[in-house]
C-alpha cells in the first residue's frame, strides 16, 4: 500500500484499534490504516490517545501541528530509529568550523537564487541575480550571506505584481497583509513540515543547520533546505492557484489585522500543495521519474555524502 500524507482540518480524535487509527468527530469515524499514512498534518484541534501516539511512534510517523490561523505550531518527531554516531559528529564538526559551515550556507543561498531565477525566466522576466551570486562567493558572514538572499528575494518578489493577477506588495508575514503573502506563510509552513518528515527518515540530525541558527524551539536544518525548494514548490504553486483562479479573493479572511485564509481556501491550497508533492519529474542523474516529495529526500541524502566527504553538496536547481 502506498504511503500518504493525510491533511486533518476538521476538530477531533485520532484513536487506535489494534493497527488501525480512527479519526472520529461529530460527523463520525473514519479508519486510516496506519501502514497508509506517510505524515499527518493537523489543521484542527486535534486530540490523540496515548494508544495512537505509540502506534505512530512505532511506525515512524511524524504528526504537525497547526494553529487555527494556519502557522506552525510544532510536530510530534518519534523516537529515531536510523541513528549514526559518526554523522552526527560529521554535522556538528561542519557546524563548528566556520569554513565548512559557511560553505554550506553559501550553497542553500545559491540554490534559492538560482531557483527563484527559473522562476522569473519561465515568465519571460531576466533578472540579473549574477552579480549577487558573485558576492556571494566573497561572504565571510553567515550574516552577510542571509543578507545576499534577502536582497535577492525582495528583487525576485519585485516582479510578482506583474506574475499574479492578484496584488501582492511586499512581503509581510505575522500576519500576512494580503492574499498573496497569507498563501506564501501558509504555503512555506506546509514545505516546512513536509521537509521535516522527509528529514525523520535519514539519519541526519534536524537541529543543525548552517544558514539559519540552530535552535532548541525548531528543526533549523529543515529551514535551510525549504530555501531551496520554496520557488520550485511553493512559489509555482500560488502562480498556477491565482492565475488559474482556482484560489479567489473569497477563499481569504481579514482578521488579526491581516489577511489569512479561510477553511474553503486551506482546503484548495491543501488540495494543490499535496499534487504537487506526489507530481513527477525525469530526474536528469537517476534517469527515471521523481515525486517531488522525493526530491526533498534526495536533497538530504547528498547533505549525508557531503557530510562524509563522498559527494560535494550541490543544492537542487530546477531545469524544467
Amino acid at each position: 500500500m502506498r504511503k500518504k500524507n493525510y491533511y486533518i482540518l476538521s476538530d477531533g480524535w485520532l484513536r487506535r484499534k489494534e493497527n488501525t487509527i480512527y479519526f472520529e468527530n461529530e460527523d463520525g469515524r473514519r479508519p486510516i490504516p496506519v501502514n497508509a499514512i506517510h505524515s499527518i498534518y493537523a489543521l484542527g484541534s486535534l486530540s490523540i490517545t496515548s494508544g495512537a501516539l505509540s502506534l505512530f511512534s512505532k511506525e515512524g510517523i511524524c504528526i504537525h501541528f497547526f494553529n487555527r490561523y494556519g502557522f506552525y505550531e510544532g510536530s510530534f518527531y518519534p523516537r529515531e530509529s536510523l541513528i549514526s554516531g559518526d554523522l552526527l559528529v560529521k554535522q556538528v564538526e561542519h557546524y563548528l568550523d566556520e569554513e565548512k559551515r559557511r560553505n554550506l550556507a553559501r550553497a542553500f543561498v545559491e540554490g534559492a537564487i538560482l531557483n527563484m531565477g527559473r522562476n522569473l525566466s519561465n515568465y519571460g522576466f531576466e533578472e540579473n541575480f549574477l552579480q549577487l551570486l558573485e558576492d556571494l562567493k566573497g561572504c565571510s558572514k553567515i550574516e552577510e550571506i542571509m543578507g545576499i538572499e534577502a536582497i535577492a528575494r525582495n528583487r525576485y518578489y519585485s516582479h510578482f505584481d506583474e506574475i499574479l493577477k492578484m496584488e501582492f506588495g511586499a512581503r509581510s508575514r505575522r500576519p500576512p497583509k494580503n492574499e498573496v503573502n497569507a498563501m506564501i506563510s501558509f504555503g512555506n509552513s506546509l514545505l516546512y513540515s513536509s521537509i521535516i518528515s522527509e528529514i525523520y527518515h535519514t539519519q541526519l540530525n534536524p537541529t543543525i543547520s548552517y544558514l539559519h541558527e540552530p535552535s532548541e524551539r525548531r528543526f533549523s536544518l529543515a529551514l535551510d533546505i525549504s530555501e531551496v525548494f520554496k520557488p520550485i514548490i511553493v512559489d509555482r504553486l500560488i502562480f498556477n492557484l491565482v492565475n488559474k483562479r482556482i484560489v479567489k479573493e473569497e477563499d481569504f479572511n481579514s482578521e488579526l489585522e491581516g489577511v489569512l485564509l479561510n477553511e474553503e481556501g486551506k482546503r484548495k491550497f491543501i488540495k494543490a500543495f499535496n499534487e504537487k508533492l506526489e507530481q513527477t519529474i525525469k530526474h536528469r542523474k537517476l534517469k527515471r521519474n521523481v515525486s517531488y516529495q522525493r526530491l526533498m529526500r534526495l536533497e538530504c541524502y547528498k547533505l549525508v555524502k557531503h557530510f562524509f566527504g563522498a559527494e560535494e553538496y550541490r543544492p537542487l536547481v530546477a531545469w524544467w
